[in-house]
C-alpha cells in the first residue's frame, strides 16, 4: 500500500516517518504521474497559494480531482484543509473545490497566537490525541454529507466527506500517528485489501465502509 504526500511545501518528512512507522510505503508526490501508483494521499499544511499555483503550474490540479473523485482517500492538515474547501469564507479562491465545507484562514490570528492542546476523538482514537494549531484555519459551514470529527473552542477542526478528510492542525507534528493509522485504514478499505479487525475498534467498520460508495 503507498501513501502518497504532496511534495511542494510543509512537513513532508514527518508525514513520511509517520507512515513508514506504520509500515506503509510513503511516497513525495511532485508530478502528475506519481499519481497512479499511490492508493491515497496526504496534502500538508503549507502556504495555500503558493501550493494550489503549483497544481496548477505542474498540470496536477485537474488529475487530482478526478484521483478524488474515483475515491482515492485524501487527508488535508492546516493548507491542505484550505485545497480542498469548496468555498473559503470571504475569499473567492477555490483550489481543489472537492469537500462540501467552508474554511476561514488563520481564524485563530498569526503565527504568535499558535497553541496545542489534547482531545480525544472517538473515531480516531480512544485515548487523547495532541493537537498542534500553527496560523490554523477552522470550518464555519458543513454540508449535509459531512462528518465532523473534532470541535476545539466550538469551532470544527477536523470532518470528513466520504473519502476526504480535513483538520485544522498538524498531527504530523507531534509522536502521536493516531490520524495516520486512521488514514491508512480508510486506504486499505477503499481498496478492499486488508482484515478490519486488527486494525479497527469494534463498530467502526461500518463507519469506514462507507467510503468505498
Amino acid at each position: 500500500m503507498k501513501i502518497g504526500i504532496l511534495g511542494f511545501q510543509g512537513a513532508v518528512i514527518e508525514h513520511q516517518r509517520h507512515i513508514e512507522q506504520l509500515g506503509q510505503e510513503a511516497v513525495v508526490v511532485r508530478y502528475t504521474e506519481q499519481l497512479a501508483e499511490i492508493d491515497g494521499i496526504i496534502l500538508p499544511g503549507g502556504e495555500s497559494t503558493t501550493m494550489g499555483k503549483l497544481l496548477n503550474r505542474t498540470g496536477m490540479m485537474e488529475p487530482f480531482r478526478e484521483k478524488i473523485q474515483q475515491g482515492m482517500p485524501v487527508w488535508g492538515t492546516c493548507a491542505g484543509m484550505i485545497l480542498l474547501a469548496k468555498e473559503l469564507d470571504q475569499d473567492p479562491v477555490v483550489h481543489l473545490g472537492m469537500m462540501d465545507i467552508t474554511v476561514r484562514r488563520n481564524a485563530y490570528g498569526t503565527q504568535i497566537d499558535s497553541f496545542d492542546t489534547q482531545v480525544v476523538i472517538p473515531e480516531v482514537s480512544d485515548e487523547q490525541i495532541p493537537l498542534v494549531f500553527i496560523r490554523a484555519p477552522y470550518i464555519v459551514r458543513t454540508g449535509e454529507r459531512v462528518k465532523v470529527l473534532c470541535e476545539v473552542e466550538r469551532h470544527v477542526v477536523a470532518a470528513r466527506e466520504k473519502n476526504m478528510l480535513a483538520t485544522s492542525f498538524h498531527p504530523e507534528l507531534t509522536g502521536n500517528a493516531a490520524f495516520h493509522q486512521y488514514l491508512s485504514v480508510c486506504v486499505a478499505v477503499s481498496k478492499k485489501a486488508c482484515s478490519l479487525s486488527e486494525n479497527i475498534r469494534f463498530g467502526r467498520e461500518q463507519d469506514f465502509l462507507f467510503l468505498l460508495y
